[in-house]
Formats: C-alpha cells, sequence, structure tokens
C-alpha cells in the first residue's frame, strides 16, 4: 500500500493528485504545518521534516516532482507519463521540473517574506520582486498554452500537476489575477479536473479526520 504524508495543499498536493488521476489505493497521513517543527516523530520517516514523504513497498522518496514522475512511471495505463520513445519526452521532463525549480522556488520566497517571518523581519519589496520574478517566468508558457489544452505531449501528464500545483500556490499568494489569458485559461481547466477536485476533498476530509487543521498550508500566518 502507497502512504503519502501531506500537508493541506503543500508541495505534496501533487502526488496526492497524481494518485487520484491515478485511480490507485493509498493511505493518507496528514500532518501539522511545517512538521518539522509541530510533529518531531516525523523526522524519524523524513529526517528534513519536510512533505511529500511517500512510501512504497520499501521505496521512500521526498521530492514531489519525481514522485509524480514516479507514480506515472508505475501505472502506464493511465497515460501520464511520457516514454523515451515519444516526440514530447524532452518536453515532458522540462515542464516536470520548470513546475518546482522555476515556478514553486520563487513562490516559497515570498511566502517567508510576505507571510511566514515575524513582522519585523518581513520583507515586502522581496515579496513583490520574487512574485515578478515568478509572473515573468510563468508567461513563458502563454505562447504555449495559446496553442495547446497542456504542457506537452498532447495529453494530461504528470508535467501539468508539477505546473499546476505551482498555480495553485499562486493562487493562495493572490496571484492569479495577474496570469495572461491563455494561462488563466489553462488554470481554470485544471481546476475542473475530476480528480483535483477529489483531491481537494479527500484532504480536507483527512485533517478533519485526522485532527490537523484544514488551513492550507500556504495560507497559515
Amino acid at each position: 500500500m502507497i502512504t503519502l504524508h501531506h500537508c493541506v495543499s503543500a508541495r505534496s498536493f501533487r502526488p496526492l493528485w497524481v494518485l487520484e488521476e491515478l485511480g490507485v489505493p493509498y493511505e493518507l497521513k496528514m500532518l501539522p504545518f511545517p512538521p518539522r517543527v509541530h510533529d518531531a516523530a516525523y523526522l524519524e520517516i523524513n529526517p528534513l521534516g519536510t512533505v511529500p514523504t511517500l512510501l512504497d513497498d520499501g521505496v521512500r522518496m521526498t521530492e514531489s516532482a519525481a514522485i509524480c514522475q514516479y507514480l506515472a512511471a508505475r501505472h502506464p495505463a493511465a497515460r501520464m507519463d511520457v516514454t523515451p520513445d515519444e516526440p514530447g519526452f524532452a518536453a515532458y521532463l522540462n515542464f516536470l521540473h520548470f513546475g518546482e525549480a522555476t515556478l514553486t522556488f520563487p513562490q516559497t520566497l515570498i511566502l517567508r517574506y510576505a507571510h511566514f517571518e515575524s513582522p519585523e523581519r518581513r520583507q515586502p519589496q522581496v515579496a513583490e520582486d520574487y512574485a515578478k520574478w515568478f509572473l515573468a517566468r510563468l508567461r513563458t508558457l502563454e505562447p504555449l498554452l495559446a496553442q495547446e489544452a497542456f504542457v506537452c505531449a498532447g495529453r494530461f501528464t504528470a508535467a501539468d500537476v508539477s505546473v499546476g500545483y505551482a498555480l495553485l500556490l499562486a493562487s493562495h499568494l493572490g496571484l492569479a489575477e495577474r496570469f495572461k489569458p491563455a494561462v488563466q485559461a489553462y488554470w481554470q481547466r485544471l481546476q475542473q479536473r475530476p480528480a483535483y477536485l477529489r483531491a481537494l476533498a479527500v484532504q480536507h476530509a483527512a485533517a478533519q479526520a485526522q485532527g490537523v487543521s484544514t488551513v492550507p498550508a500556504p495560507d497559515i500566518r
């Protein structure tokens, strides 16, 4: 049985969404955010104290985009993976990592300097600089998404989950209103996917059942 350790709407939402797209059984263990502060026992599972952690028959993984790729490759019937013999393989790998390394990274700095630091240590100008950094790189998707429904291979893949989570995080940060039209339309399409909606519902229900706050991690002040 797959076990996913997760905080509400943190990076671990990526593998949760993929699991719902795949329709495979899993156990969801909810953690308070940030777990390294609020759940010392979790450090025995993941010494970094971060989410996600995915356990699967002796496998332990902690990188959200890598977990998405792993799950998609392990369940090829869902066609969320792109294989090396397909024309879209290079674009798939590029966007899978673009979603985390290029789009999510600057948002973590916005979170830190606009929300998580104590009031006297907050840096509004730094947060705005990184918001502009994020939006400038997000705009590189605009020409592609003006022509294509998804970022690669002519279909929905794990790369769309990686990029889609970055858009979810941006929404929590109040940046969605600054998306360009094609990106905005793409984000609306992703939010209409049944598996995305199930993932939102599952994390909310699991948090309530396990006594964890249902407030999304990016919204915690």
